[in-house]
């Protein structure tokens, strides 16, 4: 075990709650190390229930071809938490964090804190401590009071497509989840908005304008779609004609509108915007994996990773494997207790031979894989259970060599195959 994480662990102890949303104890931190959030390069705060991770990827690529230094923490991790914090565009080292970690539980003391709050504030202390130009900071769940919702004064905020999810944190209706999503509206600070339904765009217009926060909205202030086989972007300052984006799926359009939204905000160069969709790198999000022991387990197996666990994300994986050259298309999957299972899941049954459910290894809150095969059953699908990816994966292959796989159904679970896979 590494110095890091014998800390990391120590640190889930310091709350009785995995999530306990105020700000109240992230500011008395925040205080006792200095205020760092007050001294960070200009911030692009990021927050939505589906994108954001993508669309700052994007923005990230964008700002680092123009030969801008970007700091970028995102969560949950997939492999290893090091990856939640980028420093001026490398992956925080171990010793740093380690040096970190120790100093925040210091400075915390006795007090309580959740495990994401304290993380968060190290991020922040990091990116004071490491010149850059930039600063992209993704939301963890919700917004308003979310750890990151500190600064008040970033250089811009993106609300990505707001959908239903974590309702037992942020309502059960669209407009109160959009409410929480635009609680990182600031005054003066210009929003942009991607696509939403009705009733999120009234609730985050709403806001936008009582804190006199200028609105760049998807379908009035800008407009992004495919057209034979390229991306047309369209604003006030005019047309880019560009590549499709490498991340795949028809998503990706609409992240890619916010994310150039973005860039031309902060004065990004033509060059730029295209680097953004054509250099941008994410992964578990519809990713092919085309080395490691999976892979090599099933050579001819055509194998891809997604991370997508709501419905919308369902929707999104749905219609990118419509796209794709037909071919027999297995899914192994793997939930959380606490998703919409069956709403995941029916969007994919139309594009699904066969699924096999697993459990998500060293997780307390996966869901047992006979309930996901009885809810992918009930979605309409065809569906087994399997004692693990491995022996998901190795079964296909026997039947099907040549079959598509996309192991799916949570961030967890393809973290698990990540760090497995090497």
């Amino acid at each position: 075990m590494a110095p890091s994480d014998a800390i990391l662990e120590r640190m889930m102890t310091f709350h009785p709650k995995v999530i306990d949303l105020t700000l109240d104890r992230t500011h008395r931190l925040l205080a006792a190390l200095g205020n760092p959030e007050r001294c960070l390069p200009p911030v692009v705060h990021i927050a939505g229930t589906n994108g954001k991770g993508s669309t700052q990827a994007m923005i990230r690529a964008g700002l680092e071809a123009g030969g801008a230094s970007v700091h970028a923490y995102t969560s949950p991790h997939l492999a290893w938490f090091h990856e939640r914090i980028r420093l001026a565009g490398k992956i925080i080292s171990e010793a740093a964090l380690t040096d970190l970690l120790d100093e925040c539980v210091q400075k915390n003391g006795a007090g309580e804190i959740t495990f994401f709050e304290i993380t968060t504030c190290a991020a922040l202390l990091a990116f004071t401590r490491t010149p850059a130009d930039y600063t992209l900071l993704e939301v963890g769940l919700g917004g308003r009071l979310d750890a990151t919702n500190v600064v008040d004064h970033p250089a811009l905020t993106i609300i990505t497509p707001v959908s239903i999810d974590h309702q037992q944190y942020l309502g059960e209706t669209l407009g109160e989840i959009a409410l929480e999503k635009a609680g990182i509206i600031k005054r003066g600070v210009p929003v942009i908005i991607g696509p939403q339904d009705d009733a999120g765009l009234a609730v985050i217009e709403a806001r936008a304008m009582r804190l006199g926060a200028p609105v760049l909205a998807f379908g009035q202030h800008w407009h992004v779609h495919e057209e034979h086989g390229r991306l047309v972007y369209q604003d006030e300052k005019g047309l880019l004609d560009l590549p499709l984006p490498n991340l795949p799926g028809p998503h990706q359009i609409q992240n890619a509108g916010a994310a150039l939204t973005a860039l031309r905000h902060l004065g990004a160069t033509a060059a730029q915007c295209e680097a953004a969709v054509t250099q941008a790198f994410w992964p578990a999000r519809m990713q092919r994996l085309r080395q490691g022991p999976l892979v090599d387990s099933a050579p001819q197996v055509e194998l891809w990773l997604d991370g997508g666990h709501n419905p919308a994300g369902g929707l999104a994986v749905a219609a990118t494997l419509a796209r794709m050259p037909m071919r027999e298309t297995h899914l192994i999957c793997g939930m959380l207790n606490t998703k919409d299972v069956r709403g995941y899941m029916v969007p994919l049954a139309s594009q699904t031979t066969l699924l096999h459910a697993v459990e998500i290894p060293g997780e307390k809150n996966t869901l047992p894989a006979t309930i996901t095969r009885d809810a992918a059953i009930s979605a309409g699908m065809k569906a087994e259970v399997a004692g693990s990816v491995a022996e998901a994966l190795r079964s296909i292959a026997a039947k099907a060599p040549n079959a598509r796989v996309l192991i799916c159904g949570s961030l967890y679970l393809a973290g698990t195959v990540l760090r497995e896979n090497g």
